[in-house]
């Protein structure tokens, strides 16, 4: 794990513990495109159990569904790589979960199954907290499959962290 990706994690945490205890904040996430790198990333501190609750990959529509209770008529409508699937990624997150706060990242890393609408590198996020209703947006990043993922994941913690520092 390269040194900005560690200082996010510990930014992160130290942003969800800078409360008093019985206001700490759990972190849950919902990754597609990313497979969990998100997580990875947050639980690479230790001591990340004591804001990190759970995460859910799901990569298949299926999955959204089952798991998170992203709606078949959302995914139909709007497709899996959308602000509206992010967004309801992040609610069910923190539904299906101990967490205060939830993002979510859905996206089409490549290097295949882009269009001219959503071309590969376009990646929807969304951050959510419990009571409130999600804020999403959407991003196109360049460069290689890899290269997306990793700059979706960035771009994901650096929101999470913005949010966490306003709480």
């Amino acid at each position: 794990m390269d040194a900005d990706l560690i200082a996010l994690s510990e930014s992160i945490g130290a942003a969800a513990l800078a409360r008093p205890v019985r206001r700490r904040l759990l972190l849950a996430t919902a990754e597609s495109c990313t497979g969990g790198w998100v997580s990875q990333v947050i639980t690479h501190t230790a001591g990340s159990s004591a804001w990190f609750d759970r995460g859910f990959v799901t990569y298949s529509n299926e999955a959204k569904v089952q798991m998170l209770g992203v709606r078949p008529e959302t995914l139909e409508r709007f497709g899996a790589v959308s602000p509206e699937t992010a967004a309801e990624m992040a609610a069910g997150a923190l539904k299906n979960s101990s967490a205060m706060f939830s993002l979510a990242i859905t996206g089409i890393a490549g290097p295949t199954g882009g269009s001219p609408g959503k071309p590969v590198g376009t990646v929807c996020f969304a951050w959510c907290r419990v009571g409130e209703t999600a804020a999403a947006e959407t991003r196109v990043f360049a460069g290689d499959r890899e290269a997306i993922r990793r700059q979706a994941v960035v771009y994901a913690l650096r929101g999470l962290l913005v949010r966490l520092d306003a709480a």
